[in-house]
């Protein structure tokens, strides 16, 4: 099995069009359904079920799916590490991220560690938690952020950052005569929230907040990031409601930040890491992940500090 067999598979697999597979490889249909045969052959199973008008994975190429994009990531990862090497690096160390995780604290947290340990190169990858997971199992990450602790066996899920809740509200929204808003008024309006499937973690945390109302919440959209969310917000389609730290960070100057009445809601990301006793770079990585956490948010919320994260006036 050559890495042409696997690239050959993957292009058809993501594509499930032999032609389209061909013009992305940029070579013609014919070596491409030569080497899918190959492969095939050398497997001993039917990857393609193939007609005059559609191609779909079978069970086993779905199987085989799952593990042929690592082996592209663990090659990639070694040639970075061949790169980072030559550049004076030593050490490598494997981030992954996921759920809209605040981005207010990574430059702090970099540059962190390019003081302490610029021999130690960072690198960063966002992916879905379930690729983190899958990733920190496999040894493709040594550590990963995200808004879940559910994460099954063989990974530890440690609290680290909290952020308030806060709902973001187009510039002149009636919402904004509350200096915190009920949720109950909230729910009143629609929403634009983020897709589960790609920041699973942030909108179970949204979720979970929202159930405490009996009310059926207005989904206008669900996005694939929190800058889309913010834009929508600020050309006044919806409400949306994000962490501080990354609603703060939006240059959307249409929208304003308020935090939610009553008892304070946060948003908590934690630091995924393997089971085990962590090597002493990344013992050192969590110790600066934690120094920079934010004090303890009060349980009510100050009203000078939505006014700070405005975007504009109402």
């Amino acid at each position: 099995m050559e890495l042409r067999h696997l690239r050959c598979f993957l292009a058809v697999a993501q594509e499930l069009h032999f032609a389209r597979a061909a013009e992305r490889l940029h070579i013609e249909q014919s070596p491409l359904s030569r080497a899918i045969k190959e492969l095939e052959v050398e497997l001993g199973v039917l990857l393609f079920a193939r007609t005059t008008r559609s191609t779909r994975l079978t069970r086993a190429g779905q199987l085989f799916l799952e593990h042929v994009p690592r082996v592209f990531t663990a090659l990639q990862q070694a040639r970075d590490s061949v790169v980072a090497a030559t550049n004076g690096f030593h050490r490598q160390l494997r981030v992954a991220l996921s759920d809209c995780v605040t981005p207010s604290r990574l430059p702090t947290l970099l540059a962190l560690c390019r003081q302490d340990e610029p021999e130690v190169e960072v690198r960063l990858s966002e992916v879905q938690l379930s690729q983190q997971i899958k990733g920190l199992h496999e040894d493709l990450y040594d550590v990963g952020f995200s808004q879940s602790d559910d994460v099954g066996d063989g990974v530890v899920a440690t609290p680290v950052w909290r952020d308030p809740l806060m709902v973001a509200v187009p510039a002149r929204h009636p919402l904004l005569a509350h200096k915190r808003i009920p949720l109950e008024e909230v729910l009143r309006y629609p929403l634009v929230l983020c897709d589960p499937e790609v920041s699973e973690g942030h909108a179970k945390q949204i979720e979970r907040v929202l159930r405490k109302v009996d009310m059926e919440p207005m989904v206008l959209e669900r996005v694939a990031s929190c800058d889309l969310m913010m834009a929508l917000v600020s050309a006044g389609f919806a409400l949306g409601l994000a962490g501080a730290g990354r609603i703060a960070a939006s240059r959307e100057v249409g929208a304003v930040a308020r935090p939610l009445a009553g008892r304070s809601h946060v948003l908590t990301t934690y630091l995924l890491r393997p089971e085990g006793e962590p090597s002493e770079v990344l013992a050192r990585f969590i110790e600066r992940v934690q120094a920079i956490e934010l004090p303890e948010f009060p349980r009510s919320i100050p009203d000078h500090y939505s006014d700070s994260l405005e975007g504009s006036s109402p």
